[in-house]
């Protein structure tokens, strides 16, 4: 175990789940930033571990749990060794069972929801004061409300030469909760309602990204395309967001996720359209192509309206690719409405998609439902799901083969002599070249394909 330096302090984010708790765990660690903590890579020597969780998953809680016990037996051998580890459960998982994590894990010094990282310091020194207490009365400090204050004007600006060390994407979060309700998603009961961070705002951190030489940014919403961040009191939409982020000299690539199908408006169809920038391939989640399903999840959309909202963006962008969301079994339904999924996946066409089996989550309503599937039809289904999609994306990766594709270098290969970065269409691109190639976008001459990725190789006229 390595010890920590004296007069420093080790801070260690494990983040499960999406994109946002990604986000959220780089701006946990700008908080603690003046207060002394570096982020560490070795949990061992942390002196504060935080487990950002996601409640998607299932069992999410459970695994929290788990990861739990592993730490106290940690913190045994660093007090064993003089030292200490402050432990803290954050995001979805702590905000939906805040109490019960205090009550099993007696070794939490905290519990944060999403909505409340911003006073990470405030809640720290409250939980350093707890540990002079006695045993009998020490409890954990626990903050699930939803502050009406904005968690991001009480954010420190990330440091430039921390920004730089998170590479040449980064992702931005604009929006955050869902105002859908879905009768299978725990997100307006963990995130909130839909709130949009105001434009100037956006606008500024983006800056602040390409400064410290971001070339590509992922926008991050639960519902993204749901954005209206305020302008001097007009509403701002995602399209119009997209075309002044376009201004900002070396931004060179944009991307958001997650949306919904309601939510794709003529102005974010003409920026896909107008727009180099953003890039063309779309996460647009449809979950079932059954309509009576669609009603029973709440989509508040049927099955034709997703096709023809995907018929539009294709007009606007031909070269569009799709990736999207499924949920076989969910309660109710039937071989007909499986098969009615299947239909929609082969009528789209997707590059790549996610696939789960439904799982419960409790305090949805879902969770209430009646007609739950079998464990082994929900499995059988999702291996057909499964094996049509795989078919569809390395279809797709076959069709880049002999076309060449701007390639954004990010990082040297797993073999030596070797690069690798990101197509237009998010696909990993190995290739022959030089480190000098990193942090520019090449052109690259698509030869072959592997499971997961493109193989290719510099252009002629950048080779020569």
């Amino acid at each position: 175990m390595t010890e920590t330096r004296a007069n420093t302090k080790k801070l260690f984010i494990k983040t499960y789940g999406c994109q946002m708790n990604v986000y959220d765990s780089d701006r946990m660690s700008d908080a603690l930033s003046p207060h002394g903590y570096e982020p560490t890579l070795d949990i061992a020597e942390a002196d504060l571990v935080l487990l950002n969780t996601c409640h998607i998953r299932e069992k999410a809680s459970e695994k929290v749990f788990s990861e739990l016990g592993r730490l106290k037996e940690l913190q045994n051998e660093r007090r064993a060794m003089g030292a200490d580890m402050m432990i803290g459960v954050a995001g979805c998982v702590a905000q939906a069972e805040g109490e019960e994590i205090a009550r099993r894990a007696p070794v939490v010094d905290m519990v944060f929801g999403p909505q409340a990282y911003h006073k990470l310091p405030d809640m720290l020194a409250r939980a350093q004061a707890q540990r002079h207490m006695h045993p009998s009365l020490k409890q954990a400090v626990i903050d699930t409300d939803f502050p009406e204050e904005d968690k991001f004007e009480h954010l420190p600006a990330a440091r430039k030469e921390v920004t730089i060390k998170r590479g040449l994407t980064a992702f931005l979060t604009v929006q955050e909760g869902c105002d859908k309700f879905c009768s299978f998603c725990v997100v307006p009961y963990t995130r909130g309602a839909e709130v949009s961070r105001p434009l100037a705002q956006v606008l500024a951190e983006a800056r602040g990204l390409v400064e410290a030489g971001v070339k590509e940014i992922t926008l991050l919403g639960q519902n993204v395309n749901a954005y209206h961040g305020d302008d001097n009191g007009r509403a701002v939409s995602l399209g119009e967001l997209a075309y002044r982020l376009a201004e900002i000299d070396g931004l060179e690539r944009l991307r958001y996720t997650t949306s919904h199908p309601r939510d794709m408006d003529e102005a974010l169809i003409a920026a896909h359209r107008d727009l180099p920038i953003l890039m063309p391939y779309l996460h647009l989640p449809v979950q079932s192509g059954s309509d009576r399903i669609l009603k029973a999840m709440n989509r508040r959309h049927t099955a034709a309206e997703y096709l023809e909202t995907i018929g539009r963006i294709k007009a606007a962008r031909p070269d569009m690719a799709l990736s999207g969301d499924f949920i076989v079994g969910f309660p109710g339904e039937t071989d007909q409405d499986f098969e009615d999924t299947l239909s929609i996946i082969r009528q789209v066409g997707y590059a790549s998609a996610y696939s789960f089996k439904y799982s419960t989550r409790p305090g949805t309503p879902g969770a209430n439902l009646d007609g739950q599937i079998a464990e082994e039809v929900k499995t059988e289904r999702l291996y057909r799901l499964q094996e049509l999609v795989n078919a569809q994306t390395t279809a797709f990766h076959q069709s880049c083969v002999g076309r060449t594709l701007p390639v954004l270098i990010e990082r040297p290969g797993r073999m030596p002599g070797q690069v690798g970065g990101r197509s237009p269409y998010l696909q990993a691109v190995h290739l022959e070249g030089s480190t000098d190639l990193i942090g520019a976008i090449h052109q690259v001459e698509i030869v072959g394909t592997s499971t997961n990725s493109l193989v290719g190789r510099l252009a002629v006229a950048q080779a020569a």
